[in-house]
């Protein structure tokens, strides 16, 4: 199972490293990142595998939240299954 991950926030430096330490952390596996800086604004999408988190997935979804606070960005995470179910036509 995947998760859709993403970062939105001022450009600073390591949030890149923040966020996939938090995944490390957590046993997530990134599968795939893309990400952009538009102007002085930061955005990234990750796909996660979460097949073997160390944690409950709501718990996981907690802890990207709060490094995204600490790091001074927006972070939210949701069930690819749920991600897909959204942006159906």
């Amino acid at each position: 199972m995947n998760a859709v991950l993403s970062v939105l926030g001022k450009d600073s430096v390591g949030i890149l490293s923040v966020i996939s330490t938090g995944c490390y952390k957590y046993n997530a596996n990134i599968i795939e990142v893309s990400q952009s800086i538009l102007k002085d604004y930061f955005a990234m999408f990750m796909v996660v595998n979460i097949d073997d988190l160390n944690v409950e997935f709501s718990d996981f979804i907690d802890a990207m939240k709060e490094i995204g606070v600490n790091k001074n960005v927006d972070v939210h995470v949701m069930h690819e299954d749920i991600f897909n179910s959204m942006h159906k036509i």
